[in-house]
């Protein structure tokens, strides 16, 4: 045989055989057995509107998931989210008892998010801190200004047109927190597979030195990222307030377990480098649905919590036993 009979591939795998074999695939299969085995579960499931309710248990969650999962990627972590909306939906109540409309009310809660995106983003990339630490600093910051502003109060009273945000319909059962959070992902989708910026932060989360000697600037990419997850607080604390018809300091407590197990859950690497918004919508589909099929069985909150953190757990660990099962 000579040589220019040899076919070297560039590739040991086509990219069908990967997409079968990838994590997005099997989280899919997840995702249509657990649908099944809701449908058979409860009598209520099927409906139209029952189905249109089950997405409100992930849509704000998701937004924010999104954002996560690009700075996730590039080796950091913001669990400051949950904080940031209740401070956002805080200044907006605010707002609103200073004779704010709708409009007001939309830019204060993303102008709020965006600071707090900008104050963690500075001290991570400008002072150098530990992001995990720094969040975990300001997520108690964040929370705490709600809770000195308002107590055990509430702020009440939201306009009819701002509530159209988080309980409006565009189209007979899909809302319009279901289509936003449709045309974010693909937003994210774009920004993080189509652009030189998404593979910045690729480079970045898999190794920072080597991006920076590549004339990539990790700071200012890290700094953007920690805007974007502001930023996604911020929408979803709008969406959030706008559906609850209220503020609360407790509003959103616990989201950000939820949200980055949906990242994870996606196919997110938690120490960076690798991971997909395709897996990371998957995810959000696959919780809401746990959540939802719980919630019809009579299933206490307790115990969704329950899951959610065994989801995460076991999920982390997974691939690691994997590995040292393949290894024997």
């Amino acid at each position: 045989m000579s040589t220019s009979d040899r076919i070297i591939p560039d590739r040991l795998q086509s990219s069908l055989q990967r997409r079968v074999k990838s994590w997005e695939t099997l989280l899919l299969a997840v995702a249509i057995a657990i649908f099944v085995a809701n449908s058979f579960a409860s009598p209520y499931f099927l409906n139209a509107w029952n189905l249109s309710d089950a997405t409100f248990n992930f849509t704000e969650k998701a937004m924010i998931a999104f954002a996560m999962a690009l700075l996730i990627i590039a080796g950091e972590i913001d669990l400051s989210v949950a904080s940031i909306i209740a401070l956002a939906s805080t200044a907006m109540g605010a707002a609103l008892q200073a004779g704010a409309g709708t409009p007001v009310l939309i830019l204060v809660g993303l102008g709020t998010g965006l600071l707090c995106g900008a104050f963690n983003g500075v001290l991570v990339t400008r002072m150098g801190l530990p992001s995990i630490v720094v969040t975990i600093g300001t997520m108690s910051l964040f929370r705490g200004i709600s809770y000195i502003v308002l107590g055990d109060q509430a702020y009440r009273g939201y306009p009819s047109d701002f509530a159209f945000f988080g309980q409006g319909y565009v189209w007979w059962v899909i809302s319009f927190e279901f289509v936003l959070f449709a045309i974010i992902a693909v937003i994210y989708g774009i920004i993080l597979h189509k652009t030189n910026f998404g593979r910045a932060v690729y480079a970045i989360g898999n190794n920072p030195t080597g991006a920076l000697f590549s004339g990539i600037r990790v700071q200012r990419v890290k700094f953007f990222l920690f805007l974007l997850t502001g930023l996604m607080s911020g929408i979803a604390a709008v969406c959030l307030t706008s559906r609850l018809g209220s503020t609360r300091p407790s509003i959103a407590f616990g989201w950000e377990l939820a949200v980055v197990t949906m990242v994870v859950l996606g196919g997110v690497n938690i120490l960076g480098g690798s991971g997909s918004i395709p897996g990371v919508v998957i995810a959000a589909f696959v919780m809401g649905l746990v959540t939802f099929g719980l919630g019809l069985l009579n299933v206490p909150g307790i115990v969704m919590s329950i899951v959610i953190g065994a989801l995460l757990i076991g999920v982390i660990a997974l691939p690691r036993i994997w590995a040292m099962w393949r290894d024997h």
